[in-house]
């Protein structure tokens, strides 16, 4: 059997929940149960709207970022890429007057270029990806405090709202941003687990030069991840633009370390061919509960960081101690 045929046959015989997601069920389950118990206020319409909305954007991003980590890539940009979309589409919209679809449209076109400016430059290149990226997040973010001019955007409309956490961007309570994260996250489920081209991203990941030589179109693979997770990314922008009316040079900061720390969370391996789009919007839902759960309880808020390290690490181990027991049969 060719190094091709292995990954592809083995995501549709796997299940539909697989032991990384059936453990972090059960972990957000006892998590949200002992919060419960001991915040009165975290059972609230309020807080449970507030976690998901601000989940959104992660897992919005989290979709491609898991595309790009099966194919044994990384994506650090991401939140550079935001900032540059987000100080763009908030003047326009400020000082255009930019309507809603037309502002959504920017902000995917930008992200999309700047997501495919990074799947070149890895895919002809063949330089490690996160070489790459890391060049690129400084370099965007440079771009985007040049658009700020030291100054932050203020008096942003609210044309956007309906994709923020606000009163208008909610439908039966919940937030429109949090479907569209669900509905994207089916979508890309469904095409990593039943499409060829989808299940090609695993081949790439366990070996793209077999991959290559079986005749899945690597550049063109890597040239679609890296897109989609930048144009995901400028979606990502439009969720948190629509959440209030001030955009600060700070946008974006810190955002591609929860994404990644996301994916991994859910079981995505680092070392690529594995992974699922389920167990990113868990690891998503897991992080934002633990940086809830930190706020709600009064503790500082370091501790966020710690937690979410700790269960980087022990998702990383777990992963390499499967991997290791998988070459040892």
């Amino acid at each position: 059997m060719t190094a091709l045929a292995r990954p592809l046959a083995r995501r549709p015989a796997a299940g539909a929940i697989e032991g990384q997601e059936a453990v972090l069920i059960g972990v957000i389950a006892l998590l949200w149960a002992a919060l419960g118990l001991s915040v009165d206020t975290f059972f609230t319409a309020s807080n449970l709207q507030n976690i998901l909305a601000t989940v959104a954007p992660v897992t919005i991003i989290g979709v491609g970022m898991t595309a790009v980590i099966v194919t044994a890539g990384i994506d650090v940009s991401v939140g550079s890429a935001m900032a540059v979309v987000m100080v763009i589409v908030a003047r326009q919209l400020r000082d255009g007057g930019l309507a809603f679809a037309p502002a959504v449209g920017l902000a995917l076109l930008i992200g999309a270029l700047l997501g495919l400016v990074n799947g070149a430059l890895v895919a002809y290149l063949r330089v490690h990806p996160i070489i790459i990226t890391f060049g690129t997040l400084n370099l965007y973010r440079f771009v985007a405090l040049e658009i700020f001019d030291g100054r932050e955007v203020a008096g942003v409309p609210g044309t956007l709202g309906p994709l923020g956490g606000g009163a208008e961007g909610r439908t039966l309570g919940l937030p429109h941003s949090w479907v569209l994260a669900v509905a994207l996250a089916a979508l890309m489920w469904a095409y990593m687990r039943h499409v060829p081209t989808g299940r090609h991203l695993y081949a790439i990941g366990g070996d793209a030069e077999a991959a290559r030589l079986a005749g899945v179109r690597v550049t063109r693979r890597l040239l679609g991840v890296y897109a989609l997770t930048g144009l995901l990314a400028g979606l990502a922008a439009c969720c948190v633009i629509g959440g209030g009316g001030l955009v600060a040079q700070s946008a974006g900061t810190g955002m591609e370390l929860q994404v990644i720390a996301a994916v991994v969370i859910g079981g995505t391996s680092i070392q690529g061919g594995r992974g699922t789009v389920l167990g990113t919007v868990l690891g998503a839902l897991l992080v934002g509960t633990v940086t809830s759960a930190v706020t709600l309880l009064g503790w500082p808020n370091e501790l966020t960081s710690l937690f979410i390290g700790v269960f980087i690490l022990v998702a990383v181990g777990s992963d390499l101690l499967r991997e290791r027991r998988r070459r040892s049969l």
